[in-house]
């Protein structure tokens, strides 16, 4: 699929700034029903497991759906994980697209940083990473079929959600 480098950046950074903003909405929007959202956990100091069915994970929705059930339980208030919830400003950089594999989607790796600010602590935390994007052509543009975390620094103070990373 044909993708260049400013169209995948400008989907990267609103999909931060829609985090940010807590434009729950819009940022489901970006992603395809099919979409799968992965956070593996680390296997061993250099290595992140690798198959979210047989191994442990920090964050794993298999579908859209799953991401619409945990934005339900945040703007719920019910989440004590979220409540208060946090402030985070996205930073997304170092956006590469690698080669065309023939898959039909176009994949997009990137780093990130994501300060996260806890109003309840007064603490603040830094979560920082990479981050590998499918990204699929939809009629009004690019849209995330997936989303592939590693977290490096995977000491998490006291929460993870899908907004900190």
């Amino acid at each position: 699929m044909k993708v260049d480098l400013a169209e995948a950046a400008a989907l990267l950074n609103l999909e931060a700034m829609l985090l940010d903003e807590q434009d729950w909405d819009g940022w489901l929007a970006l992603y395809e029903e099919n979409a799968e959202f992965w956070m593996p956990a680390w296997k061993s100091e250099t290595e992140p497991t690798a198959d979210p069915m047989k191994e442990l994970s920090m964050i794993y929705y298999a579908s859209r759906s799953g991401l619409e059930d945990r934005v339900q339980r945040i703007r719920s208030g019910r989440s004590v994980a979220s409540t208060p919830l946090r402030r985070t400003a996205h930073m997304v950089g170092n956006v590469i697209l690698m080669p065309d594999d023939g898959s039909g989607l176009a994949s997009v790796k990137s780093s990130f940083n994501v300060h996260v600010y806890d109003t309840r602590a007064k603490t603040q935390h830094v979560f920082f990473g990479r981050t590998t994007h499918r990204l699929a052509r939809r009629k009004e543009g690019l849209g995330i079929r997936a989303k592939k975390v590693i977290l490096a620094n995977d000491c998490i103070p006291t929460m993870l959600d899908i907004y900190c990373v």
